[in-house]
């Protein structure tokens, strides 16, 4: 937008505009219409041949931070499923207030360590990226030592879907429920689990992790992004009080997961009879 704007403000069409550049004349329309990302040199054409040079910092900023937002899985786990958990764990150090909503899995500070594995072997399967699956388990779980630290804070919302979806064997679900009971009672964690007879004001459209008033990170099958601007952040915080706000808590949310531990238990046994 802010490039057509440029273009528009010099008088120029974008047919003049390309051939100035010596661009084929898609290239105006791709870029205009985020289609295409611009390079560092397309910037400074762009600024040049509309006589906005001093718009060209701005800009540069702005691509660069997109970079940084949106960044790739392949890219992130290229070195490996360890150096990317140890980067989280260099975060999460320094976080202190964590507000977590999670609709399709249990989020990586409350998993055991069998169910982190098959999170793992599934991103190696999807991405093909180095195995290193044992390494990355256990920097998972030295990084939830982070639960036991009084200073910090953890708000955890899942849907009892996250409880119920199959992404790992009955027996590894089932020790992790047991888990999420144990983690309800420690005094710095908040969980809260939004059952299915649950009227939604907001939709659970997706994931999400608040790290202080800092950062907001999502994952995508793609990529992650990372969230800064403030605006950003306080929609995000708006959000996640809507989807705590109908949230059970305490007896009520145990009994959610307990429920859910005994119809796998339940089935567990028909297949083993």
């Amino acid at each position: 937008m802010r490039l057509r704007q440029l273009r528009t403000s010099a008088g120029l069409t974008g047919r003049h505009l390309a051939e100035a550049a010596s661009w084929p004349p898609s290239k105006i329309s791709k870029l205009e219409n985020g289609r295409q990302t611009p390079t560092d040199e397309d910037i400074r054409t762009w600024t040049e041949l509309t006589g906005t040079e001093g718009e060209t910092e701005a800009l540069l900023a702005s691509l660069h931070t997109l970079e940084v937002q949106h960044a790739e899985w392949r890219r992130l786990l290229s070195a490996g499923l360890r150096s990317h958990q140890d980067d989280l764990s260099g975060i999460d150090a320094k976080t202190r207030l964590f507000r977590v909503f999670e609709p399709t899995v249990i989020p990586g500070l409350l998993q055991t360590a069998e169910y982190a594995r098959a999170r793992f072997a599934e991103t190696v399967t999807v991405f093909r990226v180095p195995g290193g699956v044992d390494d990355a388990v256990r920097a998972r779980m030295q990084g939830q030592e982070q639960l036991y630290r009084a200073e910090k804070r953890f708000h955890f919302v899942l849907t009892e879907a996250a409880l119920r979806y199959r992404l790992c064997a009955v027996d590894v679900m089932l020790a992790q429920l047991d888990r999420l009971v144990a983690l309800s009672a420690l005094r710095n964690v908040r969980l809260g689990v939004i059952g299915f007879a649950t009227r939604y004001v907001v939709a659970p459209a997706h994931g999400f992790w608040l790290l202080d008033q800092d950062l907001v990170t999502v994952e995508t099958f793609s990529a992650e992004l990372n969230l800064a601007q403030p605006q950003e952040i306080q929609f995000y915080a708006g959000v996640f009080e809507q989807l705590a706000g109908v949230a059970s808590y305490g007896g009520a949310a145990r009994a959610i997961i307990t429920r859910v531990i005994d119809d796998l238990a339940a089935e567990a046994g028909e297949a083993g009879a």
